[in-house]
């Protein structure tokens, strides 16, 4: 049993880094552990644009902490009527890696995303043509449909279909929680993948109400059942090269949790490679986390592996009850819990 773990460098593929003093808080947890992040584009406007994007990147660096060496993949989301002219922009400007597909009221702050796959034609042939990755926040919101459900919904309705029409079209079917999302995506064709969270590795959904509600559990997609969370694991302990490491990290203020409408996100950039460890070494499949963590999804966006590496360090350290987060607290996921794996040079 190893207490010294060395790793190439990883990369978060999906991340929430708001804007303001927000961005500022949370950013220096990433970019003390990941080389690069692709920063997702709901913020209150959406980044609808190439130009909006660029400025958000340039926002995301001007925060960055004196020395840090840390890449924004910047994203465009899209709407009903983002035009094929636009995505040749973003490809052009050499930032932007994706384009970020939410279905209308799917999540916080996609009022305005798109309400029928059918209008992304013009955008979706020149993703195809330029090879921009197309990134599914996979959930159907029609209101009859059951929440724990949307997710397999939404593969059978939307994503399957999408893939077909498609099939030169690279597509990242964001933080899956379902046995049906993990089953599609490992007999879907070339050029599918999947990120997987740490939430939906350590939690069923037994947890959100474990003693009563838990609000700081609540994300979208909300956990699943038992068997879906094995599903995850056992995707991860085969090493399939076609889920890789996206923490989906998503901070609100304690206030904006806490609340009689509580938002939906998880805040896990403090410790975003740590409980990966932890979740790794719990299933006895700590080698597959380097593939996992740093090299999957490099590859799957044709970038090069980092060559720096991290170490992490078999200590266990506690997060605090809350960070500050502009004018008021941001709560952790694990906050005051061990975790097992701390990484080296990081704050106590």
């Amino acid at each position: 049993m190893t207490d010294q773990l060395r790793l190439r460098r990883p990369d978060d593929w999906h991340l929430h880094l708001r804007d303001g003093a927000a961005l500022r808080a949370v950013l220096p947890f990433t970019a003390l552990r990941f080389a690069r992040a692709i920063v997702m584009p709901n913020l209150a406007p959406p980044i609808t644009t190439t130009a909006l994007a660029l400025a958000y990147r340039e926002r995301i660096l001007a925060a960055l902490p004196p020395g840090a060496s840390f890449q924004p993949l910047m994203t465009l989301y899209l709407t009903d009527h983002t035009s094929s002219a636009e995505i040749e922009r973003a490809h052009a400007s050499g930032a932007i890696f994706g384009c970020k597909l939410y279905p209308a009221g799917a999540t916080t702050h996609a009022e305005a995303g798109v309400t029928d796959v059918g209008r992304l034609g013009p955008a979706l042939a020149a993703m195809t043509a330029l090879d921009l990755p197309l990134l599914v926040h996979g959930e159907l919101t029609d209101g009859e449909v059951d929440v724990f459900e949307r997710e397999a919904r939404f593969i059978d309705r939307v994503l399957a279909p999408l893939a077909e029409r498609w099939p030169g079209l690279r597509i990242v079917f964001e933080h899956v929680t379902t046995r049906a999302a993990v089953e599609f995506v490992r007999a879907a064709r070339r050029g599918i993948a999947a990120t997987v969270t740490p939430q939906h590795l350590l939690h069923n959904r037994n947890a959100l109400f474990a003693g009563g509600l838990h609000p700081h559990l609540y994300c979208l997609p909300v956990l699943k059942t038992e068997a879906d969370r094995r599903a995850l694991l056992e995707a991860l302990a085969c090493g399939d090269a076609r889920f890789f490491l996206g923490t989906d990290s998503a901070p609100h203020a304690r206030a904006a949790k806490e609340s009689a409408c509580g938002c939906a996100g998880i805040f896990s950039a403090h410790a975003g490679i740590e409980l990966y460890a932890e979740i790794f070494e719990a299933e006895g499949i700590l080698p597959r986390l380097q593939g996992f963590a740093s090299e999957y999804g490099a590859d799957f966006y044709r970038l090069p592996r980092n060559q720096d590496e991290i170490t992490l360090l078999r200590e266990p350290w506690s997060p605090p009850a809350s960070y500050p987060f502009g004018d008021g607290q941001l709560v952790p996921l694990r906050a005051g819990e061990a975790i097992a794996w701390r990484l080296l040079g990081a704050p106590a």
